[in-house]
């Protein structure tokens, strides 16, 4: 049986292996040549690595001294190793072992993450409504019932307010069902008026999954009040909407509707190709609404309309299933 080495001796072979491997490095011409010093001399079965195992057969009062050697010709090598690389990377040396490789052929360019059409589509309709003077606010997702249905003249009654339209969480907490629970919010936020606020997100109702209806949707919420605010500068407004989302020459039909927290109310459709499609509700923002806010009916006046991103999404792009929206299917993703 062969006597351990000394720690003098493990000193000198981590010096001598140190000079072979600066040597070998040194006359490395590429990338590849250099990888396979870098195996010989730092690799799992190379000398220093050897070393490396053999310090637990040192004497303890030796061995930290020892192991500083061989670590301090380990990290010799691996700069010596960088080094090189470099000057041959700069020397127009390629990474790829295969010397068929071509560094002046084009690359392929990776397939990269794309914004969801849902975004998108949002993205632009914020844009638009900023450049008519209105700004974005985030607002809770988890909302009270006073935000939600009584500031907006919603009554107890209601059926809005029931378990199989709403999901309630508790202390008189209710997932938000519409993005107009921003309204009060943003009269007590930023009065005195005028004000021209929107917001824009995940809105939650009771729905039956199909093909046009999904538990989680998208809203964007828009209120303007000022003192002498009139339908007109409604329509006005949702016309120049329009217009950026569907081209210049788009046309719009007023319908009357009801909210309970505007009146005149109407229902917005587009004239998309042949056909008349519905894509949001608005209307002058009711008394009780603006009484809600702080703000006196008989001084300040105003207008509200909500749409839904995910409806103006599917008419924009032709989609013809909202669940298409939800269900990350990159085939789908991939062609926005």
């Amino acid at each position: 049986m062969t006597d351990s080495p000394s720690p003098h001796e493990i000193s000198e072979q981590a010096a001598a292996a140190v000079k072979k491997a600066v040597t070998a490095i040194g006359a490395a011409s590429s990338l590849a040549e250099l990888e396979a010093a870098r195996v010989q001399f730092l690799g799992k079965k190379s000398e220093i690595s050897g070393l490396l195992k053999s310090l637990g057969k040192v004497p303890a009062d030796a061995r930290r001294d020892v192991g500083r050697s061989i670590n301090d010709a380990k990290k010799l090598v691996e700069t010596t190793l960088n080094e090189q690389k470099e000057t041959l990377q700069s020397a127009g040396q390629s990474s790829s072992a295969d010397p068929a490789f071509d560094p002046t052929l084009p690359g392929i360019r990776a397939r990269l993450g794309r914004r969801h059409p849902l975004m998108t589509t949002m993205d632009e309709i914020k844009n638009l409504l900023i450049g008519l003077g209105f700004r974005y606010d985030d607002y809770p997702e988890v909302e009270t019932e006073f935000f939600n249905f009584d500031a907006l003249n919603t009554p107890d009654w209601h059926p809005a307010r029931d378990l199989h339209d709403t999901f309630y969480t508790e202390s008189d907490h209710v997932l938000r069902t519409h993005t107009s629970a921003f309204q009060v919010r943003a009269m007590k936020q930023f009065s005195p008026p005028p004000i021209r606020a929107m917001t824009s997100g995940r809105c939650y109702r009771c729905d039956a999954i199909d093909a046009s209806h999904f538990p989680i949707f998208h809203q964007l919420d828009a209120i303007a009040i000022d003192r002498s605010i009139s339908f007109a500068d409604l329509k006005s407004t949702l016309y120049e909407l329009a217009a950026g989302l569907f081209g210049k020459d788009v046309t719009l039909r007023f319908r009357p509707s009801y909210f309970p927290f505007t009146t005149p109310s109407a229902e917005v459709d587009v004239l998309f190709g042949s056909k008349w499609l519905e894509i949001l509700g608005a209307g002058m923002m009711r008394p009780e609404v603006l009484r809600s806010g702080g703000l006196d009916p008989s001084q300040w006046q105003g207008f509200a309309f909500g749409l839904g991103v995910d409806r103006m999404t599917m008419i924009r792009h032709g989609i013809d299933d909202i669940r298409l929206l939800y269900e990350n299917d990159e085939r789908f993703l991939m062609q926005f």
